[in-house]
């Protein structure tokens, strides 16, 4: 608060695990200063994080940053846009979820308020930056990468020290809840539980699914789990917003949801993806192929989907009324080339959207030879999900 009535500047970390009341920080921030008819930016890494902040927007929507970013790099709104406008005027800037972006990310918003502020010789050109995040919780993810590569695309604290002289460490927040599984994550964050001559963590009974080696029925008894009576529960907001299923794999979420919307009860229509290259004037890659392809990122080439299922959107569509990379919504109705759906988390959760198909290519240039473009809803089923995603 000192560094934002005194207009001089300065960069904070906010360190702390799940649960210590980081989002509480950052809440009372944004309302102490826009009572004050202050402009202040609130971003976060995903746009999930982005949700539970009153005008929350993700880092890449809010200050265009290219998804595919070299040394040196820097956001691609111009001096004299919107955006630079917006934060030339802007008091402070809260970035959440800091430490699971790419420090590339970091490095060119940097250089881009700098030039902007026409104050290169200071970090952020001088204004005042809360960075928040954990570094106990997934780092970026680099494609095929070594632990030595995950770090080094990484916010290291020692990347921070060194080149911004005016950080400030906020870190060791006390937690707010009091239940022992909270206790017992802060307990594996901090390193402080038990752990074998291994090293390995004993994870409680209580929260364990039996395994009984056979993995249909296994899939079978974690849904009945976590989803349970399904379709008698699904008209309930906090039944659909409080539970997912989270795996490591795209492939594995995408078996999952394929096995629920087939177990879900309702409506039902099925949307075909239309798939094409650039420049294939030989047809070296016909469009059966195509159809079977998958990338991270985009929907599937068959989209199933029923009334009242959960979905989750992968495109920033229209930032400022809640449809970003990430929200989380409710499938309403079909049409032809519209989906009608209703936001369930944030800001503008209730409100009822429509979804157009769009023309999507894979945001990683290095996934294939060719150039791969589908016209498809930017929307995939969301009762499972990978724990990057969430």
């Amino acid at each position: 608060m000192a560094a934002v009535c005194s207009k001089q500047g300065g960069l904070f970390f906010v360190d702390g695990p799940s649960g210590t009341g980081k989002t509480f920080l950052y809440s009372v921030l944004l309302a102490k200063l826009r009572n004050q008819d202050k402009l202040v930016v609130a971003i976060a890494t995903s746009r999930v994080a982005a949700a539970i902040m009153l005008g929350g927007r993700t880092a890449h929507s809010h200050f265009k940053i290219p998804l595919t970013l070299q040394e040196g790099s820097c956001c691609s709104f111009t001096k004299q846009s919107g955006t630079a406008k917006l934060l030339q005027q802007a008091t402070l800037i809260i970035w959440d979820g800091a430490s699971m972006t790419k420090r590339q990310n970091m490095e060119a918003l940097d250089s881009s308020l700098r030039d902007i502020m026409d104050r290169s010789n200071l970090p952020f050109g001088g204004k005042t930056v809360v960075l928040g995040g954990d570094f106990r919780q997934v780092l970026p993810v680099v494609r095929k990468g070594s632990r030595a590569q995950i770090v080094g695309a990484s916010l290291r604290m020692s990347y921070l020290w060194e080149s911004m002289r005016h950080l400030k460490l906020v870190r060791n927040m006390r937690a707010q809840s009091d239940p022992w599984f909270a206790d017992y994550l802060l307990r594996i964050g901090g390193g402080t539980e038990e752990v074998n001559r291994d090293g390995n963590v004993r994870i409680p009974d209580e929260i364990c699914v039996p395994y009984s080696g056979d993995a249909e029925k296994d899939l079978h008894t974690l849904i009945d789990i976590i989803f349970p009576d399904l379709n008698a529960n699904m008209e309930g907001k906090d039944y659909i917003t409080t539970r997912v299923i989270l795996s490591t794999r795209n492939d594995w979420v995408d078996m999952i949801n394929m096995k629920m919307i087939d177990m879900f009860q309702g409506g039902e229509m099925v949307y075909h993806s239309f798939d094409s290259t650039v420049d294939d004037p030989h047809n070296y890659y016909p469009s059966e192929f195509l159809n079977s392809l998958t990338p991270n990122g985009l929907p599937p080439h068959v989209l199933k989907l029923k009334l009242g299922c959960p979905i989750i959107l992968l495109r920033n569509i229209d930032p400022a009324n809640g449809l970003c990379n990430g929200t989380m919504l409710v499938v309403r109705g079909f049409r032809r080339n519209t989906i009608d759906a209703e936001i369930m988390v944030g800001q503008h959760a209730g409100k009822r959207v429509f979804i157009p198909r769009i023309l999507l290519c894979p945001s990683d240039d290095e996934m294939f030879l060719f150039q791969f473009k589908r016209k498809q809803f930017p929307i995939r089923l969301s009762f499972a999900m990978t724990v990057n995603k969430s």
